[in-house]
């Protein structure tokens, strides 16, 4: 009789539950999931972002937000926000019982301003980014000891420095493309632990004017992120922020003093079937009370609506069953605490928003463009 091998595997017809077992023992650990049960590669939570109209036009056919166990960024010019969402989203995370970790390059993290955004700051670790190797480091020993839920965030990546940085001069080429290798390195490490234990990393970066001969590839592409070519390859969703066009870009108070921003924001890349969608808001920061003005940018969500129709300064909303109200645009907030015309408002937004482009329904400007002279 002829012995078999101890590690070879009996020949024969397998079913997808006997391979799925097989491949699990082999590596040692799960990596072979059944599709239609709780798998790595699903997505059932999202952290809202603090801007209802962004949240719903980060998922196709449904109301999204950051993907947990995903990786993100969030990138922008100067003074778009781009810490301040930050800030939002903790907030949010927390809600769910998500635990924090903040990584702070920058030492410039105030927490009061997090405390502002509705950050619980006892239960919020902050870490200063000493180095890329150290965070994504410190990430990976995170990932393989704790068990809960974890909300990293990296702010920024552009200014942490690589160890290489630190230990050099202050000559650019002497430390060349050694930050993009690391990072192409170590975010291919941590996709996977991130997905395994239903971590979220929400990555800031910075958006740089793309100087180039080209006048076509500067109209297309204006803008670009530090950190490499390889880095889009490892997000799951990509937003990006910038300042809309003249006068819109500021909040001004009734002394023209500026209170604010009007953010322009695009999904530069989603895994939700959303690339290229575009929504605007304005976030307060010229006082104590720094928010995002979301109610407010619901009025432009719903504009287009049928349901929604204007004469002059006064407009109408028609509920359901026919009926009217009036009411001017100044007064929208405060309209918005009637139970009835807010539900009206939220069925809308889901429509105009959500629905409309996941059925297609209407000119499909409307969804790519806000300014049309863009």
């Amino acid at each position: 009789m002829v012995k078999r091998p101890k590690n070879k595997v009996a020949t024969g017809r397998l079913s997808i539950a006997d391979m799925k077992k097989l491949i699990n023992k082999t590596a040692g650990v799960d990596v072979a999931y059944d599709l239609t049960d709780d798998n790595p590669t699903k997505v059932d939570q999202w952290i809202p972002t603090g801007s209802k109209w962004l949240d719903g036009i980060i998922r196709r056919g449904e109301w999204g937000g950051i993907p947990v166990s995903k990786v993100s960024e969030i990138a922008g010019l100067e003074a778009t926000g781009k810490s301040y969402m930050a800030a939002q989203i903790a907030a949010n995370a927390q809600k769910m019982g998500i635990d924090v970790i903040y990584f702070d390059s920058e030492s410039a993290i105030d927490p009061a301003f997090l405390q502002s955004a509705g950050c619980d700051l006892e239960n919020l670790l902050y870490v200063q980014a000493q180095s890329v190797e150290f965070v994504l480091e410190t990430i990976e020993n995170l990932l393989a000891v704790n068990d809960s839920q974890m909300l990293f965030i990296w702010d920024s990546m552009a200014l942490t420095p690589s160890v290489s940085d630190i230990e050099s001069d202050f000559n650019p080429l002497s430390t060349m493309a050694v930050k993009p290798r690391i990072l192409s390195k170590g975010l291919a490490k941590l996709v996977q632990p991130i997905a395994n234990k239903k971590a979220t990393l929400l990555i800031l970066n910075q958006l740089k004017t793309n100087i180039t001969r080209m006048p076509s590839e500067a109209m297309t592409t204006p803008y670009f992120t530090p950190g490499g070519k390889a880095l889009a390859y490892s997000y799951s969703l990509r937003i990006w922020l910038t300042a809309r066009k003249g006068k819109a870009s500021f909040i001004y108070d009734d002394s023209g003093f500026r209170t604010g921003t009007e953010v322009k924001v695009k999904i530069e890349k989603s895994r939700f079937g959303t690339q290229g969608r575009l929504c605007t808001f304005k976030i307060v920061w010229g006082g104590d009370n720094v928010h995002i003005m979301d109610k407010e940018s619901w009025f432009e969500a719903i504009r287009g609506s049928d349901y929604l129709k204007s004469s002059g300064a006064w407009y109408t909303l028609v509920y359901e069953d026919g009926t009217e109200e009036k009411f001017q645009q100044k007064g929208w907030v405060e309209k918005l605490e009637n139970e009835k015309f807010y539900n009206r408002v939220i069925q809308l937004m889901e429509e105009e928003v959500v629905m409309k482009f996941d059925k297609r329904q209407g000119s499909a400007e409307d969804f790519y463009a806000i300014d049309k002279e863009e």
